[in-house]
């Protein structure tokens, strides 16, 4: 079976979703991130694997359901973090990250045959999943994270290196209050739907 990861920041009021901030507060827009972390966390646990596994910038809050194993994560600019995060996997792994809270489990299992890597394109030009069926860091290493070229960088990576690569449904990222519209309509049943109904933006007091 796979290993599932999720790579995540502790959401703490100016330290994640800042593109948020405005039209929402700090203390908001880190509500509405440990909203999409617990969607996100509910649809792993609810996904049959072999591990599942946090990398987590910060510590493990009320949010983190059983049956996580918590790493810290390394040091370094983002793809130092991802490519350590697969090197610490000894067989196939999926790693997502934590701001798509309209993924479901029934998007998360991945079947490795006749293929060697899975790639979830974001809208945003990044990636919101990447699997790898024998988990090598070098793919990861060097390429540019946070651009309108990343998924497309990260792809033709893959590609490169001979794999055979399955493409997963795109997803949209939260990083706008936009996106968190757009992502709450596609999933309203969501937690992160739930804690955006309840919030009322500062710049429409």
């Amino acid at each position: 079976m796979t290993t599932l990861l999720v790579i995540a920041k502790e959401p703490r009021p100016g330290r994640v979703k800042t593109r948020l901030t405005p039209p929402f507060t700090p203390q908001e827009a880190a509500a509405l991130a440990e909203a999409a972390l617990t969607d996100t966390l509910r649809a792993v646990a609810a996904t049959p694997a072999r591990r599942r596994v946090l990398v987590l910038d910060g510590t493990p809050g009320p949010w983190l359901p059983p049956g996580f194993d918590v790493v810290p994560q390394a040091t370094g600019d983002l793809d130092e973090r991802l490519a350590d995060a697969f090197a610490n996997c000894d067989g196939p792994a999926l790693l997502i990250g934590m701001d798509t809270p309209q993924v479901t489990p029934a998007l998360l299992p991945v079947d490795f045959e006749g293929c060697d890597a899975y790639f979830g394109p974001a809208e945003d030009g990044g990636f919101w999943a990447l699997g790898l069926a024998t988990p090598d860091p070098g793919l990861l290493r060097g390429v540019p994270m946070s651009t309108p070229r990343t998924g497309a960088v990260q792809r033709a990576r893959l590609v490169a290196a001979g794999l055979r690569v399955r493409e997963l449904p795109p997803l949209r990222d939260v990083d706008t209050a936009q996106d968190a519209e757009a992502v709450a309509a596609a999933a309203p049943g969501s937690r992160f739907a739930a804690e955006l109904r309840r919030l009322t933006p500062v710049g429409r007091r």
